[in-house]
């Protein structure tokens, strides 16, 4: 005990008269994240009504800038068994979809993109551009005209949106 209490020595102010200022590491890290919400599936009924759109609102948030990719499987809604359609009749009907999303930068700005059904076959990509999204971002699909010289072949349709958000 006694050996202890001689080599724990506290400094006295003699050894620290000549200081006049100290530094002081002090670190930290906060891990990436970025996180998507769950978005619903979009049921547009009836194809034969024209104009038919669809939009929400879905959770986002990013604390590091990151980039999105949005695909499509098929490149439009396709028909089930008949994609290409039959005789007169069209199998696919395009789409455009459109991405909104507030992102700061501090400063908050508005990205927006939009793709056609098509343009989604190989993917289309959305930057923040540096920012960083805690607001969440609004989605819109609006459904086009069939191709098919008598519309669309009868049936139902479908198609598989898949959203990917990369940290960079």
């Amino acid at each position: 005990m006694l050996l202890s209490a001689a080599l724990a020595t506290t400094a006295s102010a003699k050894d620290i008269q000549n200081v006049r200022s100290l530094d002081i590491a002090v670190s930290g890290a906060i891990r990436a994240h970025c996180a998507m919400g769950n978005i619903g599936n979009m049921d547009f009924g009836n194809l034969e009504r024209r104009g038919l759109g669809a939009e929400t609102q879905v959770a986002l948030d990013c604390n590091v800038p990151f980039t999105m990719t949005i695909k499509g499987a098929r490149g439009g809604l396709a028909h089930t068994t008949m994609p290409n359609g039959q005789g007169p009749y069209s199998g696919m009907l395009p789409y455009s979809l459109a991405v909104e999303m507030p992102v700061r930068f501090p400063a908050q700005q508005t990205i927006s993109r939009s793709f056609n059904s098509r343009q989604l076959l190989s993917g289309g990509v959305i930057s923040s551009n540096g920012g960083i999204a805690t607001d969440g971002m609004r989605l819109s699909v609006d459904l086009g005209q069939p191709s098919g010289e008598a519309g669309l072949l009868a049936g139902d349709y479908s198609e598989t949106i898949t959203i990917t958000v990369s940290p960079l």
